[in-house]
């Protein structure tokens, strides 16, 4: 009995944050080892279904930069990163759209459907709802940098993401844009995220990786910081407390909040149904930030 009127507690919980995210977009970005394991994504797919159920509207955006880097492997190749980003020419740009949208965002897909959602595929082999211009990074003295195929994202068809999640179908965007010449270039998945949320005026963006969330010391677990607003993230930048991989994550937050969405999240999609105990419950399990 105990355990009945626990899991009646739990739903009464969760309506207040049923109600208020009713028909509201929710961009959440998947990526981190959760996508090497097939249990922990099938579980994590499953909550986004949960969520559509209840009448949220959930977009993803991808990424698969291990299973970019396996197949780079297989094929001989070694990864090369400049300013941490990936150097893509055209065989890395070839595997790249391979593993993303040939593999990954089908996988997605398919494994959405088996779940009982309708869901659709949005990458540079089907169609495409990401446009961007080539990325030049800046060196000593002025210099452009160039590092290939690697897009900034100019434009989001925001129009059709809208109409899919009116239609109650689970748009699922692999971050491959198409420039200006219908050529393709290799985009930050974060940042693509941002930009989504950005675009659509969403209601929440969530990162989904490998990380906790924010700590304001890495190695102490009593440092993390449940929520955070903008000058605090900056201060963080500033005192390189927030860097690395977690600088694009963050980056994509602030972005997507100053397009107008309320609240930007990062949590551990190696918790199981994070997701639903960050949007769900009171106290949630990684950082949320606020303006």
């Amino acid at each position: 009995m105990q355990e009945a009127i626990n899991k009646a507690n739990v739903l009464v919980e969760a309506l207040p944050y049923v109600r208020k995210y009713y028909e509201k977009i929710v961009v959440i970005k998947l990526g981190g080892s959760v996508m090497d394991n097939p249990e922990a994504e099938r579980q994590l797919l499953q909550d986004i279904v949960f969520m559509n159920y209840v009448g949220m509207q959930p977009i993803i955006v991808h990424g698969g930069g291990k299973e970019i880097n396996a197949a780079m492997d297989e094929a001989g190749l070694e990864p090369q990163w400049v300013q941490g980003l990936r150097y893509t020419d055209d065989r890395t740009l070839a595997i790249a759209e391979k593993v993303l949208c040939g593999n990954i965002n089908r996988r997605i897909v398919e494994t959405l459907e088996s779940l009982g959602c309708e869901a659709i595929g949005l990458n540079s082999l089907t169609s495409c709802v990401l446009f961007a211009s080539r990325l030049y990074l800046s060196g000593d003295e002025g210099r452009r940098i160039d590092i290939g195929y690697v897009g900034k994202i100019d434009e989001v068809n925001a129009k059709i993401l809208t109409l899919l999640c009116n239609s109650d179908t689970i748009p699922v965007i692999a971050p491959i844009a198409r420039d200006k010449t219908s050529g393709k270039l290799n985009c930050n998945a974060d940042t693509a995220a941002g930009e989504v949320a950005a675009a659509v005026k969403a209601e929440k963006l969530v990162m989904v990786s490998d990380t906790h969330g924010i700590r304001e010391r890495p190695d102490d677990p009593q440092s993390f910081r449940p929520t955070l607003n903008r000058a605090e993230i900056q201060d963080f930048i500033d005192r390189g407390i927030i860097d690395k991989g977690m600088l694009p994550k963050v980056q994509a937050c602030l972005r997507a909040l100053d397009a107008g969405c309320s609240k930007a999240h990062i949590i551990d999609g190696r918790i199981p149904h994070s997701l639903l105990l960050e949007i769900f419950t009171d106290r949630g399990v990684g950082t949320q930030i606020v303006q």
